[in-house]
């Protein structure tokens, strides 16, 4: 039998399939230790054959079998294939997103702990020691009234030696048992509501068959509880559920709501977890015993069979395509998983993508609304703010008198405020006002973002940190200019403003140790009055009743991009942000500070106009050939010689321009340029851009023209890539 194997190599050189002499025991799915290039090197079991190709005189054996079944189930070697061709990624990369390190490199083992149990007659026994064993009969005195008891802490009471004397006379009984590492979960009361004729209807929809929905519900219309009722109808069928959701801080809450309704058969996967509990949590689910996984993005991978629902919660957020290698849009690996299993696939949000909502008003996908917070709860009320009459009006600080008189009425009333601000750090550069130089990273073309707390520099992209200038390095000047707020001195500010009142702050900065989502999350759920200072981690599916006003600050921050998706992604964060307050007693406002208060994005924003921004925006899309009208493909060359990248772009575009001379009429545009961010980590970054209409033959091309091996050189492909930076 020939036994058909990836390597785990990543290198675009040695990226095919390998055929090898199976053991009798080489299943497909296994991992197995294989000879390449004079070495032993970790492979996987794609596919077993009766015969090869090859002269057979040429092909080595299999040199041993990892694993006693194999780990990568049919359906995730399936998967390969598809997420090979669609993302243009090395398999041996993609094999790294289905088995987590620790089980792919057996870095981690089980903990274990030894218990012993006494299950003897102490009548009987006791007699057989001889007097002056006092440790041990102690121990089986206090064995007979427990029952059991953890080795360590017997040995701590009584002596190792005693109880190794136990063991050794047969009359105690040790077993080693397993402890999962499972990540901490406040279970509570579960709070099942009854479900309103809206959330009903779509509960009824969705079950009814195995196609792809859209489920546009308003922040607070109880879409979590949809999700749930759908899971609990596919479990009592013996099915299994995956849900997602974008960002690892709405986990902790996400987490207690879904164990507390299915005790025990939760797992959760994101990259916020030990290695140790990666690896149970892992086990949990290849196992079986875990029924329901929920995490962010990684989760897609999850090894669980016969799946019944998956659920892709705020599929409009950026963090569901990934930007970094391997690269991948977590929404369509989810679209192939429920047809593989013949399931349905929710995407929620209260701000769909633009693309999501064109394929439901065409069909593709099933369209569901949920138009109404439950309760018949109010939207808050949005008011914007213009920052330039303020300016006029002699008020030059960042915050408008209607902000900080809502945000102490809040306080005064014993509420609990948000405020947003989607920039962190203290101020978003340092530069000198007397020659214009400007503090930047020597290994990335950007500015270093200012932390007052450290009294340091960081570059945001490599987290490179440098001392805070006192003087103008260049002319030596201490006139310094600040730029643009961050959460850090944001709260800063509130300090000195509501001395006595508790602030929160959540951004990357503040959430790097394990759990810090779930400390500050919970500390602000229990404390008010209080203020939650955040980025946009804090603006999507929290729940906090207490919450009556949010503030946000400079709306304006996602809206000048050179993206054609900034108003889209505008319109959602300020929707999102908003939705965190009023979830109770209709008492919320929102104040939303902007230097273009009659930009068109947030007249819909403030009247929660989906439509109508929808049916703005489409038309713009159209007129100017953007997506979903067209495809951008964008071929991202890196490397640490400026010469070399610069060389493989040209190449790569020559080919490409053949290409637009034979598929002239598909071609859009067409160019070769240096990437906006022109450096990160050393590497330079030259790009080719192409706006295409789409065509598989096309787009195929596409891929085979950057398929290129030049030493030292990376080549990236994105299809409509989450980000042009």
């Amino acid at each position: 039998m020939i036994a058909e194997v990836v390597v785990d190599i990543s290198n675009d050189s040695v990226d095919r399939v390998y055929d090898y002499f199976a053991l009798p025991t080489t299943k497909v799915g296994m991992r197995v230790r294989v000879p390449f290039a004079n070495r032993l090197v970790l492979g996987y079991v794609l596919k077993l054959k009766e015969s090869s190709q090859l002269d057979k005189s040429k092909l080595k054996s299999i040199k041993e079998n990892l694993d006693d079944i194999p780990l990568i189930k049919p359906e995730l070697v399936e998967l390969t294939d598809f997420m090979s061709s669609r993302f243009f990624l090395r398999k041996a990369d993609i094999f790294k997103l289905i088995l987590p390190s620790s089980i792919r490199n057996d870095s981690v083992r089980d903990k274990t702990y030894e218990l012993i149990k006494f299950t003897g007659n102490l009548d009987e026994i006791l007699p057989l020691l001889k007097k002056n064993a006092k440790s041990q009969i102690l121990a089986l005195n206090y064995l007979n009234e427990k029952g059991e008891e953890v080795r360590s802490k017997l040995s701590e009471k009584f002596g190792s030696g005693a109880v190794k004397a136990l063991i050794d006379k047969g009359l105690v009984q040790l077993t080693v048992v397993k402890l999962n590492r499972t990540p901490n979960v406040d279970i509570t009361e579960d709070k099942r509501v009854k479900l309103n004729k809206g959330q009903q209807h779509a509960v009824d929809t969705i079950l009814s068959s195995a196609d792809t929905f859209l489920l546009k519900g308003v922040t607070g219309s109880g879409k979590t509880e949809v999700y749930m009722n759908v899971i609990e109808a596919q479990l009592k069928l013996n099915k299994t559920a995956i849900m997602l959701v974008p960002e690892i801080s709405l986990t902790p809450q996400m987490l207690n709501r879904f164990t507390s309704r299915f005790p025990n058969i939760v797992a959760v996967l994101h990259s916020g977890l030990s290695d140790g509990e990666k690896f149970d949590e892992w086990r949990r689910i290849f196992n079986g015993e875990a029924k329901v996984v929920l995490g962010a993005r990684s989760a897609i991978f999850a090894p669980v069979n016969n799946v019944g629902v998956i659920i892709i919660d705020e599929e409009h957020d950026n963090s569901y395509v990934s930007e970094s290698n391997p690269r991948y849009v977590t929404e369509d690996v989810a679209i192939w998983r429920s047809r593989y299993n013949s399931c349905p696939l929710i995407l929620g949000s209260a701000t769909p993508k633009i693309e999501s909502y064109q394929k439901a008003l065409k069909g593709e996908f099933k369209l569901i609304e949920l138009n109404e917070r439950v309760n018949n709860l109010q939207m808050p009320v949005i008011q914007v703010v213009d920052m330039l009459t303020e300016v006029m009006d002699g008020n030059t600080s960042p915050y408008s008198r209607l902000l900080i008189s809502k945000l102490k009425e809040c306080i005064d009333n014993g509420k609990q405020a948000i405020l947003f601000i989607n920039r962190r750090g203290y101020a978003s550069f340092m530069m000198c006002r007397e020659c214009g130089y400007i503090a930047k990273c020597e290994d990335c073309a950007v500015s270093l973002v200012y932390h007052s707390e450290e009294n340091e520099l960081k570059c945001h992209f490599c987290g490179k940190r440098y001392r805070a200038l006192k003087n103008c390095p260049n002319c030596q000047s201490k006139s310094i200019k600040y730029g643009a707020l961050g959460t850090e001195r944001v709260v800063n500010d509130l300090r000195e403003m509501f001395e006595n009142i508790p602030i929160f702050r959540m951004d990357n900065d503040t959430t790097r140790q394990k759990d810090g989502h779930k400390k500050i999350l919970a500390e602000f759920a229990v404390t008010s009055p209080s203020i939650l200072v955040g980025t946009q981690m804090i603006a999507k599916g929290h729940d906090y009743p207490n919450v009556a006003f949010v503030g946000i600050l400079d709306a304006d921050v996602s809206l000048y991009t050179s993206d054609y998706r900034s108003t889209e992604r505008t319109f959602q964060l300020v929707t999102q942000v908003a939705g965190r307050t009023g979830r109770k007693n209709n008492d919320g406002f929102v104040v939303l500070q902007t230097y273009a208060p009659r930009h068109y994005v947030y007249r819909f924003a403030s009247q929660y106009d989906y439509i109508g921004f929808y049916e703005k925006e489409i038309n713009l899309r159209e007129t100017t050939a953007f997506p979903p009208f067209s495809h951008i493909i964008r071929i991202l060359v890196s490397s640490e010689n400026e010469q070399k990248c610069i060389q493989v772009t040209k190449k790569i575009y020559d080919k490409a321009l053949q290409l637009k001379e034979k598929y002239d009429k598909l071609f859009i545009f067409l160019q070769a340029m240096p990437s906006p961010v022109k450096r990160i980590k050393r590497k330079y970054r030259y790009q080719i851009l192409a706006r295409i209409r789409l065509n598989d033959e096309l787009l195929s091309c596409l891929y085979s023209i950057a398929d290129i091996i030049e030493k030292d050189v990376s080549i990236f492909i994105e299809h409509n890539p989450n980000n042009l930076r």
